[in-house]
């Protein structure tokens, strides 16, 4: 365990210093037996068709206590069961709000809590990291009969949703709180962890615009181009807009030859051999210039311009980008594209 501590507070730098009343607790949780799991179980349970049932779902000893625990309780709670059918189907759409079982105050906290966790997992699986994140939030820690589960897919949803530092939390109490972790959670959560210390706070950084774009294209592939996926490409569009331009300025300040490539007093022509197309700015030798206004009529027209058009107008944004980002912008724009030609 000391190792492990360690390595965690290597990787996390300075975070102890930015949170020095954090106390950790050091495997305090841990998953209850199975026999345990079965007498709280029980004493919900009545109807003997119902603990017939369970009983036969407790002997499978195939299946983990978790799953076991959670398919006894959706016997005696049908609004769970519905929740939870809904959540593991691949061909229902994606849910905009937590279902009411969850939201019940009467309901038992063990089992809201269990069930939650259950929830989240079936949503996490199909790349709904809102939901599944509000749903593990509704659920206290200590009360799920699975705490590796609970904080591994609450860092995964904080870490698809670009939330750093409370995605670096659930990582560190996985890792440092609950005993007997699977080796298959700590390992992606170390690599997830790695990743975010590379994570830079300028809002400006390529890699940041890059994870937004990928949050984007999740919401679209999953039909949610409302307010919210609108306000992400607003602040995705303005990013790059200033990206462009301080890329535009850093080349003016230290261009040192003309615009067509000769030595100054050369004689090298900077007229262009034809009209510009108005609609996305010139690219006659220097960096294209795309104002805020522009990309945003791209994003919102993308879907019905010519392939022509959108050649261009893809040249003149990712011209001084590295290869990386440019790849990731194509992609943008191609999921917009489908998406506002269903």
């Amino acid at each position: 365990m000391k190792k492990l501590s360690l390595a965690v507070a290597l990787a996390l730098g300075g975070l102890a210093q930015a949170e020095p009343t954090r106390t950790y607790t050091f495997s305090m949780l841990k998953a209850p037996a199975v026999d345990t799991l079965r007498a709280k179980a029980e004493a919900w349970t009545k109807d003997p068709a119902v603990r017939d049932k369970a009983a036969k779902i407790w002997a499978d000893a195939d299946r983990s206590s978790f799953d076991r625990l959670v398919e006894v309780i959706a016997l005696s709670h049908p609004e769970a069961a519905a929740a939870l059918a809904d959540a593991r189907d691949p061909a229902k759409p994606a849910p905009k709000e937590l279902p009411a079982f969850l939201k019940n105050a009467t309901v038992d906290p063990f089992v809201k809590a269990n069930v939650a966790l259950a929830y989240a997992r079936a949503l996490s699986g199909k790349r709904v990291f809102e939901e599944a994140l509000e749903a593990l939030k509704s659920a206290t820690p200590e009360l799920v009969a699975d705490p590796a589960s609970y904080y591994f897919h609450k860092a995964v949803a904080e870490h698809a949703l670009v939330q750093k530092s409370p995605a670096l939390m659930s990582i560190t109490r996985l890792l440092e709180d609950v005993s007997d972790v699977p080796e298959r959670y700590k390992n992606v959560s170390i690599l997830m962890l790695l990743e975010m210390q590379s994570w830079k706070d300028e809002d400006k950084d390529l890699e940041n615009i890059a994870r937004l774009m990928d949050n984007i294209e999740r919401r679209l592939d999953l039909a949610r181009g409302g307010p919210k996926t609108q306000e992400i490409q607003k602040k995705v569009i303005n990013r790059l807009d200033e990206v462009i331009k301080e890329v535009e300025n850093q080349i003016k300040n230290g261009q040192s030859q003309c615009p067509s490539g000769g030595q100054p007093g050369q004689g090298g022509s900077n007229q262009p051999s034809a009209p510009q197309n108005d609609s996305f700015g010139g690219n006659n030798g220097g960096p294209g210039v795309v104002d805020s206004k522009k990309l945003k009529n791209l994003a919102e027209n993308w879907g019905k311009l010519p392939e022509k058009e959108r050649a261009k107008a893809m040249m003149e944004i990712t011209k001084d980008l590295p290869p990386r980002y440019r790849e990731v912008i194509e992609n943008y724009f191609k999921t917009l594209a489908k998406s506002q030609n269903p």
